[in-house]
């Protein structure tokens, strides 16, 4: 295998970097063989889960709980992928500090991250337009829409791909047979997601982990736009089930096809079928399940 677990963004600094995906906790365990009945004291790895204020031109829009490793890569993947930014090149520059801990009321032992971008002035008339404000919780991506119309449950449509058939069964199945070995701190905290980027071969290209599988996801989009990939023939892999929201922030940036271990919802089929992705779920050898066909050529 030659991919990489999610790589760091040149802007975690400032005190971020020295913020660690994971923690240990002292723990007492009960019910093994050989423990005894008042159980067997040691120590635990859990993921970290901290606030991550995404801030725009000087105006916080998101606050989201997440794992504090990639946040420049999370911080323009959701900005792409919320519609926020049409391109890349429309974030002028990200700089990561920690917050402060009495002005944000956080608990002692809890840190922050604030996230700054400095986009355009066209993104930013936009943002304001939409007069939307998020309370970002782990498993929810919709948190905060102020309308039905907000949801955007009709994305426009991607176009046809000729490449699209070739994500067929043994290639999904083959990047999920490598996603777990591509998960380290999963390895250790049993709690995190994963989102992977293969290529048509099944050969995965990165993994981005993260405690909200929206966020991973939005890792991957952040890294797949700065490596200038998002154009890519390739398919999406996320340790999760196919939600809607997931489906729509994929087709808003391009990506074309998606494939998941869980299932998906209803609501996810149909995004997928109005946008022409394609949408696998249920990954688990030897089997999968096609939901979307995706647009295809000829």
């Amino acid at each position: 295998m030659s991919a990489q677990v999610c790589t760091p963004f040149d802007g975690d600094g400032g005190g971020v970097a020295d913020l660690s995906a994971l923690a240990q906790r002292s723990v007492r365990v009960f019910g093994e063989a050989g423990v005894p009945q008042g159980g067997s004291l040691r120590f635990d790895t859990l993921a970290a889960e901290i606030p991550v204020a995404l801030v725009f031109n000087g105006v916080s829009h998101a606050v989201m709980m997440a794992t504090p490793e990639n946040l420049g890569d999370f911080a323009i993947g959701f900005a792409l992928s919320e519609g926020i930014l049409d391109h890349a090149q429309d974030c002028r520059g990200t700089t990561l500090q920690l917050a402060d801990a009495g002005a944000a009321h956080l608990p002692p032992g809890v840190p922050g991250v604030e996230v700054h971008l400095e986009i355009s002035a066209r993104s930013f008339e936009r943002l304001k337009n939409r007069r939307r404000s998020m309370a970002g919780r782990t498993g929810c991506g919709v948190c905060g829409v102020e309308s039905f119309a907000a949801l955007d449950l009709a994305p426009e449509r991607l176009p046809a791909r000729d490449w699209l058939e070739r994500v067929d069964l043994p290639t999904v199945l083959r990047a999920f047979a490598d996603l777990k070995a591509l998960q380290p701190h999963n390895a250790q905290s049993g709690s995190l997601h994963a989102a992977g980027w293969a290529t048509l071969d099944g050969r995965l290209a990165q993994v981005c982990e993260d405690v909200g599988r929206h966020n991973a996801l939005d890792k991957l989009i952040g890294w797949l736009s700065r490596s200038a990939r998002l154009a890519e023939p390739g398919f999406v892999v996320l340790s999760s089930r196919g939600s809607h929201e997931l489906v729509r922030k994929c087709a808003r940036v391009g990506l074309s096809a998606l494939a998941t271990i869980s299932a998906p919802t209803a609501t996810g089929v149909q995004v997928a079928e109005l946008a022409g992705l394609r949408l696998w779920g249920l990954c688990r050898a030897p089997r999968a399940v096609l939901y979307a066909p995706g647009a295809q050529t000829g």
